[in-house]
């Protein structure tokens, strides 16, 4: 099994066990005595936590050694279902996939090790708190079977820190397009009884415009995680990015994180992408007139950066009948998304409801 270079050990100072992070009292806890003790972070001379943006276009060509590594020892396994990497304390046995449950599990050997968080969000929520959540969330769902409701199946719920990649860039765009102008004109024509009649038929005007804009993106989040499904975790975003703390491996202590398997390069096109189409969008917006047409944005990006961040999240997969399904929190700001299997008995009466309903309004707008 793959293990970074030991740098830190985070110790009990009371009995020398490892201690652990504990969100609920944003310090490392000692889960044989309960002693507590601060994650240290690396300030600068004037003492001012720093968090670094990186030269996008100096990575693309290579990031350098001394950017890799956990700064702690750490295992990686595969799981051969999923295809998620997680990385995780070597005290910890990994028996099953903390994102689909699987048990086939393989160690993970980097060529490189992977390229460092610059910085991440310290899990906020404690496992009480997220279970529960999710049995508020689940009782609020109307077509999920009662006794899913009653159980909420919150005994798997699992912590996890996942990847994310975040882009900075300054964007100026000049845009061209047809600017259209409604008008309206008479029009005559003889209706089915033979009949001359008149109508206002609208028109458009279409003249030459051209414009420009400067636009700044911040903190872009594009996920690096194989474990969640990206629409699924769209849905709990934003990750609170002003809220980052500056990358101490103490945070992580006693949590499964997941290595990244977006590399840089592809999370940099699909930002650029993200950002074109948000270029393209804000120049729409600029075109004056009713309408418009041919639209054709020149964007020229400058001042790119990148980090590397780690988020944290509360992960539920359970099994119900011969599906798998997955509930995903938001392990800083609690929101929360996911899929729930339906009772058929529950949509039926929905629909019987419905059509009593339209019934009803059908004869008394009969009777009237």
């Amino acid at each position: 099994m793959t293990e970074a270079t030991a740098q830190k050990k985070f110790s009990c100072p009371a009995c020398g066990a490892e201690a652990q992070w504990n969100p609920a009292k944003k310090a490392l806890v000692c889960p044989f005595c309960g002693a507590t003790s601060p994650a240290q972070v690396e300030l600068t001379a004037t003492g001012e936590e720093v968090i670094k943006e990186h030269d996008l276009v100096a990575a693309l060509r290579g990031i350098p050694d001394e950017a890799r590594g956990w700064q702690a020892k750490k295992i990686s396994v595969r799981c051969q279902s999923c295809q998620a990497i997680s990385v995780f304390d070597p005290e910890r046995v990994g028996q099953r996939c903390d994102f689909c449950g699987s048990s086939a599990l393989v160690p993970y050997e980097e060529i490189k090790e992977a390229f460092r968080p610059e910085s991440l969000l310290p899990m906020k929520l404690s496992e009480d708190q997220v279970r529960d959540a999710i049995r508020r969330w689940y009782g609020s769902r109307w077509f999920a079977p009662n006794q899913l409701k009653s159980g909420a199946l919150t005994d798997t719920v699992k912590g996890i820190y996942i990847p994310y990649w975040t882009f900075d860039a300054q964007v100026h765009a000049d845009w061209t397009a047809e600017s259209g102008y409604y008008y309206y004109e008479t029009e005559t024509y003889t209706d089915a009884n033979g009949r001359t009649q008149t109508r206002q038929v609208q028109r458009v005007r279409w003249v030459p415009s051209a414009g420009s804009l400067d636009h700044f993106f911040d903190d872009e989040l594009v996920p690096a995680s194989r474990g969640v499904q990206p629409a699924m975790l769209r849905r709990i975003e934003p990750f609170p990015t002003k809220q980052l703390t500056p990358y101490n491996a103490g945070f992580l202590a006693g949590w499964v994180v997941e290595r990244y398997q977006i590399d840089l390069v592809t999370a940099a096109k699909e930002a650029r992408e993200e950002m074109d189409e948000e270029m393209a969008r804000l120049c729409a917006a600029q075109v004056p007139g009713d309408t418009h047409r041919n639209l054709q944005v020149d964007s020229d990006y400058s001042g790119q950066t990148f980090k590397h961040i780690l988020v944290p999240i509360w992960l539920l997969t359970y099994g119900y009948g011969t599906r798998a399904f997955q509930v995903v929190i938001n392990g800083y700001t609690g929101t929360i998304a996911g899929k729930y299997p339906k009772s058929w008995i529950k949509i039926t009466l929905a629909v019987l409801a419905a059509l009593a309903a339209i019934g009803v309004l059908l004869l008394l707008t009969a009777q009237r």
